[in-house]
């Protein structure tokens, strides 16, 4: 038996394909043989990455991507589709985070931060999962965070999606039963990216702080992204018949060597 048994070819495609997680999953899917359409708003970066890997004997395609656009997402998954037959895998990573107190959080931003991270997803889903389900065969994982567990302070909106987001994908597990379609998440703890570096270095400080406040930075090690992007290779490598979801993935803290 295979990793997946038949068929052999399983492209895949990356939702937030342009850096940190998604496009360490992107280089992973490929190195794992499976064909990948990359998407995201900054498709140069796609473009360039998908170069790259197919450069190094891979198979991959890049297009624009913006999961708050219902047209977008369409137009994504039919090229997708056009460019590497019928999609097997899908990656939901895909997000936004800015830091601030909730009671400084203008609505329109949360709006923002819910349209990308929670609606989106699901926009991938509709595009994607019933086709899959035709098939009686397909994977859709979706990234979510450490802090659908246990929410983290200056990140409300943030924490309030990625629960919302489990909430989701349990409903729709429990809707994919028997349909050899298999909904899965990945739940990562803190991660060397992109995501956050854009904020200014006061506002970071100030989270990172109210961390250690709350107990929820035991130490300084960080996640690097390839760390995600193999365990989401091995979810959707999983022979059929086994479901691995939930799963998360922690920094451990550095080994301290004896005196």
């Amino acid at each position: 038996m295979g990793r997946y048994d038949q068929p052999l070819r399983r492209p895949a495609v990356v939702a937030g394909a342009s850096s940190g997680i998604g496009a360490a999953t992107a280089k992973a899917l490929a190195a794992a043989d499976f064909p990948v359409a990359l998407g995201a708003r900054r498709v140069e970066r796609c473009e360039e990455l998908a170069a790259a890997i197919r450069a190094a004997g891979g198979e991959a395609v890049a297009h624009p991507l913006d999961v708050a656009s219902d047209a977008s997402v369409a137009e994504f998954a039919a090229k997708a589709a056009a460019d590497l037959g019928d999609v097997e895998v899908v990656v939901s990573n895909a997000a936004l985070i800015g830091p601030g107190a909730l009671l400084d959080t203008d609505s329109e931003r949360l709006a923002r931060e819910i349209d990308v991270n929670l609606l989106g997803p699901h926009r991938l889903v509709r595009a994607f999962v019933p086709a899959m389900v035709e098939r009686t065969r397909g994977d859709i994982v979706f990234v979510s965070s450490d802090v659908a567990l246990r929410a983290r302070p200056l990140m409300g909106g943030y924490s309030a999606t990625k629960s919302g987001l489990e909430g989701l994908v349990a409903s729709l597990q429990m809707e994919l039963e028997g349909t050899g379609v298999r909904a899965s998440v990945v739940r990562p703890g803190p991660t060397w990216s992109e995501m956050g570096m854009d904020w200014e270095p006061a506002a970071a400080a100030r989270v990172l702080d109210e961390w250690v406040k709350w107990g929820q930075a035991r130490h300084s090690h960080f996640l690097k992204a390839t760390a995600i992007a193999d365990a989401i290779t091995t979810v959707v490598s999983a022979p059929r018949g086994v479901h691995l979801s939930p799963v998360d993935v922690n920094p451990e803290a550095p080994v301290q060597e004896s005196q």
